[in-house]
């Protein structure tokens, strides 16, 4: 296999891990509870999370420096989490804290894991990942729409059992709607046959539909900045369905692994007061299905995607934002790459 292709190989399975060097949505905050330790997976990476003796997530790998045990079967004692297997307590940075068993230990105070930067923001439960060109956490910079107060926002999470690549796919493929959902409440409307349009833009790209606006979703924000990576999408609502004007899609995909990801969804419309109260009744007792019917329309279609889809894909004109997309996430993972040789290169010479 010439350079060309191994590089190309290696560059593809690290963007299928999960990319790197941005803040990414892990959990809704509800699910970390004070008192009891939380695990996920994020990026082929096991990690447990806590709350501190100040109510502050804390995020370390999930394995007790002592003997490997998962440190999430353990229990959070003054603000730190202890191993159940033998009671070794870490804190907050990744470092031993006590080992109870034998004091003055020379493991106390030594730095032992990998410790995660957190944001609780929207609801939600945000991690640094670092990358080998990015290894310090920027400043956590969410979507507007999470802190300027004028915009009512809750987050909804869901796993699907495929790439977060497809996720991404998807959300750059503004036509795809119009066929996938047109037995939909909202995305029945417009026509089939369009041109798509890219615009470049500070921070990412817009892509859409050339022949109508406001009609379904017809086009889609990609923004991929210094520390951050989601999508912003508009969907037309009747005035029957409340205050606020269209419904606004905040959308992040994490990968869990190669195979799976979680799809978080944050529901927005701009609404404060009692309008935001009005909004959020109807939502949960009227529209909040049939956002889970679309949802449940584009994970059956993605699951059924193969893995080496893309070595076959035939693309065509509709598909220009897919592969600006494409593009980005492979720039940034030839960033680590360069960053991460130089540093390997830098230890050889030494």
């Amino acid at each position: 296999m010439d350079s060309a292709a191994n590089t190309r190989d290696r560059v593809d399975e690290y963007i299928n891990r999960g990319l790197r060097g941005f803040w990414v949505p892990v959990a809704v905050s509800v699910s970390v509870k004070v008192g009891k330790p939380f695990a996920t997976k994020i990026a082929g990476e096991n990690l447990v999370m806590w709350r501190d003796g100040a109510g502050k997530i804390r995020c370390v790998e999930d394995f007790c420096p002592h003997r490997g045990a998962k440190l999430s079967l353990g229990v959070v004692q003054e603000g730190n989490i202890a191993c159940r297997y033998h009671g070794v307590m870490v804190d907050g940075t990744g470092t031993v804290a006590r080992v109870p068993a034998m004091p003055d230990c020379a493991l106390e105070g030594r730095k032992a894991l990998t410790a995660y930067s957190v944001e609780e923001c929207a609801g939600a439960v945000f991690i640094y990942l670092p990358s080998a060109d990015r290894p310090e956490a920027p400043p956590f910079e969410p979507p507007v729409e999470f802190t300027n107060g004028e915009w009512e926002v809750f987050p909804c999470m869901t796993r699907w059992d495929c790439s977060y690549r497809l996720s991404l796919d998807n959300a750059a493929d503004p036509m795809h709607a119009i066929y996938l959902h047109s037995d939909s409440f909202t995305l029945q409307y417009g026509a089939k046959q369009d041109t798509m349009n890219l615009e470049r833009t500070e921070k990412g790209f817009l892509i859409e539909r050339m022949g109508q606006k406001g009609v379904n979703l017809d086009e889609t924000e990609v923004v991929m900045d210094e520390g951050t990576m989601f999508f912003r999408l508009d969907i037309p609502y009747p005035d029957g369905a409340g205050p606020g004007g269209p419904f606004r899609i905040i959308g992040f995909a994490t990968a869990i692994d190669e195979h799976t990801h979680h799809s978080f969804f944050w529901r927005c419309r701009q609404v404060t007061g009692l309008a935001a109260e009005s909004w959020r009744f109807l939502y949960r007792a009227y529209l909040e299905d049939r956002h889970w019917f679309v949802l449940e329309q584009d994970r059956v279609m993605l699951e059924s995607i193969p893995e080496d889809s893309r070595r076959r894909e035939m693309l065509y004109q509709h598909d220009i934002g897919v592969s600006r997309l494409r593009q980005m996430m492979v720039r940034r993972a030839k960033e680590h790459f360069k960053a991460l040789d130089a540093a390997e290169a830098g230890k050889k010479s030494a």
